[in-house]
């Protein structure tokens, strides 16, 4: 019987270090590093549609910064990086130009190998970061979008956003309102 390969774990530096020299992108869980794959069409439309949203209602302002699957979450001082695939940030500049600590709306695009992820270990990690009032889990190939928001008693709600409802959002100096259409704007994806 062969012996078993004992998992190699790197410190936080380390990793940011291999992360600024890498050809691809890697997220990283308390020493682990795990390499992201590629997204599909539909998933990159979705990503692309709800960007271009919070894009659209941001300019002409400098309060709040949308980004988009590049720029790198930090959580727990370090302990987690991940690369969520929207993210919506009021926290102004920050000292590092490579990740944020403060996002008001995070959005995780599902895929078959990060489904579990995102519903698992993100939903309890994201759910944690005190400035976070909206965490949003989009389908790629159907209509629907799971959405998590902080009420005014700083508890978490959950609940699938309907095809004639509004999702209200507010992370001043932003107020608006989402809806399905918003997400899957010219996409051709079947009611879930």
């Amino acid at each position: 019987m062969g012996a078993l390969k004992q998992a190699i774990t790197y410190t936080a530096a380390e990793y940011l270090a291999m992360e600024q020299a890498a050809n691809f992108k890697s997220e990283f869980v308390d020493g682990y590093i795990y390499a992201m794959s590629g997204a599909s069409e539909n998933h990159n439309l979705v990503t692309a549609n709800i960007g271009s949203y919070f894009h659209s209602l941001l300019r002409g302002q400098q309060a709040c910064r949308v980004f988009m699957s590049d720029m790198r979450l930090e959580l727990n001082a370090g302990q987690c990086y991940y690369y969520p695939d929207v993210m919506l940030t009021c926290e102004g500049k920050s000292d590092d130009p490579y990740h944020k600590r403060n996002p008001c709306l995070l959005v995780e695009v599902t895929s078959p190998s990060t489904k579990t992820v995102d519903y698992r270990e993100k939903l309890r990690h994201y759910l944690a970061v005190p400035s976070l009032r909206y965490y949003l889990i989009a389908a790629p190939d159907v209509r629907k979008v799971e959405y998590f928001q902080r009420n005014a008693e700083g508890q978490w709600e959950s609940s699938i956003l309907e095809e004639d409802e509004v999702l209200l959002m507010d992370c001043p100096p932003v107020h608006c309102g989402l809806r399905l259409r918003d997400v899957y704007l010219d996409m051709d994806v079947p009611e879930r």
